[in-house]
């Protein structure tokens, strides 16, 4: 269990480093490409701005902290249960906005350093509730081409709709990353062939190009994401979608528990952690943001009363 937590831990450290600097690089190149047709007609944006932003060094750097964060989060997913080891990765949340105050320069309000508090509170509890983990053993064959499927129909349908929508799509596209992420932690999970290891048997499983599949595909639509909407709310989307799902396939199907009598501080700690990232989604959007520096610069100067001559 600690190797679990302490491998989830150094995970989400890697994704919340990486978000930052890969929102560094995709804003770099965006405002280089402000001159130039790099939108679709729609307004999202095309497939050749989102090639340059990856040639920038942050988001070179920020992709080879995304995968040793993958490596860690797949070892993570086979030590932990679903449910404790997706939202610990899910806390690079907290890593992100701390980074983007200083790289980004975001002003973070009240409402966020709660949530964010919120959140920490919520993975104390979870930590505290966990039990074992399941074995994912014994899962038909059938379930890993729907996994492939369900992974294919989500990276394509996420990449049509954010070339579609456009600016709008931000938070869409952060929720469909999340998915993918979260359908890649479910994957590892299943994977037949590791242990024993069999290379036969991994390299004719559907569950390892799902793993591929929502992996890539998840990267590239948080790329996208980071590119047209707000850090934080594209990455307190991603949240959502790799903890809620994952969490409770891994209860239901794959045999994860809490511990005796713990149940509820599991479920709590859960509700608790998912509310806290829909809360920094609202509270980090680019519109809560303007608003708030608008009430700021809207605030009287003060200025002190003279003092009184004799």
């Amino acid at each position: 269990m600690l190797i679990g937590l302490v491998t989830a831990v150094a995970a989400s450290v890697c994704y919340g480093t990486g978000s930052v600097l890969q929102a560094v690089g995709s804003r770099r190149s965006a405002r280089s490409d402000a001159a130039t047709t790099a939108r679709t007609q729609y307004g999202g944006p095309s497939l050749s701005s989102t090639a340059k932003a990856a040639m920038t060094w942050e988001f070179v750097v920020g992709t080879v902290l995304d995968f040793v964060g993958f490596g860690l989060g797949a070892l993570a997913a086979r030590l932990l249960p679903l449910f404790l080891s997706q939202t610990v990765i899910s806390a690079n949340l907290i890593i992100t906005a701390v980074l983007s105050v200083r790289l980004l320069g975001v002003r973070l309000s009240r409402a966020e350093w709660t949530s964010i508090g919120v959140v920490c509170a919520a993975l104390v509890l979870l930590a505290t509730a966990a039990g074992e983990e399941g074995s994912g053993h014994g899962i038909p064959i059938a379930t890993h081409w729907w996994l492939l499927a369900i992974s294919l129909a989500l990276m394509v349908g996420g990449t049509v709709a954010v070339r579609l929508v456009g600016p709008r799509a931000a938070i869409l596209a952060g929720l469909l990353s999340g998915l993918g992420f979260g359908a890649l932690g479910v994957g590892v999970r299943i994977l037949n062939g590791v242990a024993p290891f069999d290379s036969a048997a991994m390299l004719t499983d559907p569950a390892l190009y799902a793993i591929v599949t929502a992996g890539v595909g998840g990267m590239y639509l948080h790329t996208v994401a980071l590119q047209i909407g707000s850090v934080n709310g594209a990455t307190a989307a991603l949240v959502v979608g790799e903890t809620v799902l994952p969490g409770a396939i891994g209860v239901l199907w794959l045999g994860d528990a809490s511990r005796a009598g713990l149940a509820w501080m599991a479920v709590l700690g859960f509700v608790l952690a998912v509310a806290g990232a829909v809360a920094v989604a609202w509270f980090g959007g680019p519109e809560a943001h303007e608003a708030y520096e608008t009430h700021e610069a809207e605030q009287p100067e003060q200025v002190p009363e003279p003092t009184p001559t004799r």
